[in-house]
């Protein structure tokens, strides 16, 4: 089991519990309402792709936590930590304050933990009108990168978000993909599934979350966000089909232009399949996928043993051929 320790802080009302609980507790935007401020620190295991478990420490926001954070328990918070995701309200009347915290927390895990990968979510994006929705977030990047580049030129990752659209598992997805490991391996075989069964997309999803994992592209499509606007799609879906005591399966859309396939992959995936050759038939498509299975269920399970498991006949990186039913 790969246990990857994750810090979640920000201001009190930030809406980090939010997030969390729609990411990975299966909450609607809408039901956040009633959640209640996190008090000091809430720690929760997420099991992610199987034996990656994500150790969630979602950090109160109150000012005399967070004060603790830096000072009794600076050590003890930000020792060993892989990951930071810190959240600004962009609605917040204490930018200086907000912006000192986050100083603060650079400066420790540059003490403590100098390789973590630091993420952060500009959120309630939405509250803007949506014309300065990109110079405000493009200022704010430019702020925070600079502090950044101040403190040992640590690396920071920003993402403008809100918990009513896709942009939520656009960051989410990029964050836990940074955290699989030997995930170009992964796009190896995607790439080389994509172009074995003639494919236009591939895209896998993790099951429990769907979050992007891997894709693969041979052909150009006009919007950048179709694959999170697909996963936000999709999970309310699950969740309603959860209502009714249902499970979702799968899913298939044919039309003039293309054909695509959602399907359950591997034990903790789905596939999404895009083709518009109209000579693939789907019957087809799926037989490729099912003979596929197999050899992504083993890398997979490799990948989240973590880099040193990977010493099997599949770690160069190439199908091999009888695994596939060639088009």
């Amino acid at each position: 089991m790969s246990l990857k320790k994750v810090l979640l802080m920000g201001k009190s009302g930030a809406g980090k519990t939010s997030m969390r609980s729609i990411i990975f507790a299966n909450y609607l935007a809408r039901d956040t309402m009633r959640l209640c401020p996190t008090i000091d620190v809430e720690h929760s295991h997420v099991r992610f792709l199987g034996n990656l478990v994500l150790n969630l420490w979602d950090c109160g926001g109150q000012e005399d936590f967070v004060e603790n954070y830096f000072q009794s328990q600076r050590d003890h918070i930000f020792r060993n930590v892989q990951v930071l995701i810190y959240v600004f309200d962009i609605e917040s009347h204490e930018l200086q304050k907000d912006m000192h915290y986050f100083t603060s927390c650079l400066e420790a895990l540059q003490h403590n933990s100098s390789t973590a990968k630091i993420f952060v979510m500009v959120h309630k994006m939405d509250m803007l009108p949506e014309e300065r929705r990109e110079p405000v977030f493009r200022q704010r990047e430019a702020d925070l990168k600079k502090i950044a580049a101040g403190i040992g030129k640590m690396d920071v990752h920003c993402f403008q978000t809100s918990i009513w659209d896709e942009t939520l598992y656009k960051a989410w997805s990029t964050m836990v993909y940074s955290l699989v490991p030997n995930a170009g391996l992964l796009e190896q075989h995607l790439q080389a599934l994509c172009s074995t069964i003639c494919a236009d997309e591939l895209v896998l999803f993790e099951r429990a979350t769907f979050l992007v994992i891997s894709k693969s592209i041979l052909s150009g499509h006009a919007d950048p966000h179709r694959f999170e606007k697909i996963s936000n799609i999709i999970k309310q879906f699950k969740l309603s089909c959860s209502k009714t005591q249902s499970q979702f399966a799968s899913m298939q859309v044919h039309n003039a232009a293309f054909s695509a396939f959602i399907e359950g992959f591997t034990t903790n995936t789905y596939l999404m399949v895009i083709t518009s050759d109209p000579n693939i038939q789907p019957a087809m498509t799926l037989a490729n996928l099912t003979a596929a299975q197999p050899v992504f269920e083993e890398l997979l399970q490799h990948l989240s043993d973590g880099p040193g498991a990977l010493n099997g006949p599949n770690a160069a990186g190439t199908l091999p051929e009888d695994s596939v039913a060639v088009y």
